[in-house]
């Protein structure tokens, strides 16, 4: 049985962010496990992706028809300048029917925008989650996670994860067989390790807020002081409950779980300047060895010594060092 994908495109869309799923999906048809893709965008024709490279013979929503799976692709300017009334329509009609609603990156914001994510999780790129709280404060957005699914609605982190959401879809319809051959088969991980997490060491977007601006610009200068909650509701100079609350508007989590993520960010940092653990720990303001393993467990599901081998290098230069000269 053929399943039906729709992915809605738009000009300036990612290009990552419909090949990649394109190419799971395709390699899940060699096995067997056919899938009907259709690139739908507001008006037909040719649309212009962010690379300047065109995507052509898109339909309209009525040309397509239902699809069983809608996927919307994502691009800077979703998050930049509000999603225009057509885009909006398209992605509504094919939704409606759809049993399955995804997005990639920055496609979240069409779905947001329709009411579809209220009350709902969801996740974006790193770069745009605070964006996405702040303009849709009933979506619970989750800034760090890989995807989120959430009823018949799954949404991604940016660019990349797009693959991680399509193999998740494959191992949902075929199996974690298919889903794990068509990994191996591109050369990427079925579930990248700390499958939760974005891998960033990046943190928070700026925010226009006078209040948080400062105290956000004091905690990334120096993440190893004491921020507690006390203390930098003191510093600038609300209640407790007040900054709280400012942060769930502005950055879409509490204050003690974003300087935590501050930390972690810096700690990652280190390990890859090749800090030690000991060293790492200290300056990150985590403390001790113990403290920032159970974070590293918590966030990325892995360890700081695992984090540091695995994303020191891309291995170019263990291979350069290696070959004949």
């Amino acid at each position: 049985m053929t399943h039906r994908v729709g992915f809605v495109v738009f000009d300036g869309v990612t290009l990552l962010d419909v090949s990649g799923p394109a190419e799971v999906l395709h390699q899940a048809g060699r096995l067997g496990h056919r899938y009907d893709l259709v690139l739908v965008s507001a008006h037909g024709g040719g649309v212009r992706t962010s690379t300047g490279m065109p995507l052509s013979g898109t339909v309209t929503a009525a040309e397509a028809g239902p699809v069983d799976t809608l996927l919307v692709a994502g691009g800077d300017r979703l998050a930049e300048q509000p999603v225009e009334a057509e885009l909006l329509a398209t992605a509504r009609a094919l939704a409606a029917p759809a049993e399955r609603v995804a997005s990639v990156c920055t496609g979240a914001f069409v779905l947001a925008d329709l009411g579809l994510l209220d009350g709902r999780r969801a996740a974006t790129h790193w770069r745009h989650a605070g964006t996405l709280a702040r303009r849709h404060p009933r979506v619970r957005v989750e800034p760090d996670a890989i995807q989120v699914r959430d009823g018949r609605f799954i949404t991604s982190a940016g660019i990349s994860a797009g693959i991680d959401l399509s193999l998740a879809l494959v191992e949902d319809d075929h199996g974690a067989e298919a889903a794990r051959h068509i990994a191996r088969e591109l050369v990427v991980f079925l579930q990248r390790p700390g499958g939760q997490s974005q891998f960033t060491t990046a943190t928070a977007p700026p925010t226009g807020n006078a209040l948080l601006q400062p105290l956000i610009e004091a905690v990334l200068a120096d993440p190893a002081a004491g921020h507690d909650l006390a203390s930098m509701a003191r510093a600038a100079a609300v209640s407790p409950r007040h900054l709280t609350r400012l942060f769930h508007t502005e950055l879409g989590t509490t204050p003690a779980r974003w300087v935590e993520r501050v930390r972690l960010g810096r700690a990652q940092q280190l390990l890859l300047d090749g800090h030690s653990v000991t060293s790492a720990a200290r300056h990150s303001g985590f403390g001790s060895d113990e403290t920032l393993r159970r974070v590293f467990a918590r966030h990325l599901g892995t360890t700081p010594g695992a984090y540091r081998q695995r994303f020191a290098t891309t291995g170019s230069a263990r291979t350069a060092a290696a070959a004949p000269g």
